[in-house]
């Protein structure tokens, strides 16, 4: 009994300090955000704290850090799509969008992600920069359909469009 609660403690911490970094990290108060992340994670490690901990890295522009703690969300839970989607991005900002290619494919496999617009607009984005326009035009819709409010992807819509009238 002693040891479910002594979870529940560290669980209740964990969360806490969850959302203590992501307020730190909303105000741009990265290396805070940072450590808090990482107390957060060892009370009680989450895909989700790993991943904040990667996108606070990347605001750093500590990219390889921020991939690394994108890995440690997947082995924490592989059905978490975030940091999938992380991953992709992160080395699209790096320029390797080939190797981004597959991971955006991965992130919309994940069974658990809370809007699967973001890897469609990552790899429209990728094929937009590969030059592919229909592949770039149907995940644009595809975003669009998902979240019918989402700029980014209405405009890069719109950009592709007007190339070819």
């Amino acid at each position: 009994m002693g040891s479910e609660e002594d979870r529940g403690h560290r669980v209740e911490e964990a969360i806490r300090l969850f959302h203590e970094a992501y307020q730190k990290q909303m105000r741009k108060e990265f290396e805070q955000a940072v450590d808090l992340y990482k107390k957060s994670i060892a009370c009680y490690p989450t895909a989700e704290a790993h991943t904040f901990l990667g996108w606070t890295y990347s605001f750093m522009g500590r990219l390889d850090d921020a991939i690394a703690e994108c890995h440690r969300a997947i082995e924490t839970d592989p059905s978490f799509g975030n940091p999938y989607n992380d991953i992709g991005a992160y080395l699209m900002q790096k320029g390797n969008v080939d190797e981004a290619i597959p991971w955006f494919l991965r992130a919309l496999e994940a069974t658990r992600y809370e809007s699967y617009c973001f890897p469609h607009m990552n790899l429209g984005r990728a094929y937009e920069s590969k030059r592919q326009w229909a592949a770039a035009m149907r995940e644009f819709e595809l975003a669009l359909k998902e979240r019918a409010d989402y700029r980014p992807a209405r405009e890069g819509l719109a950009r592709i469009r007007a190339m070819f009238n």
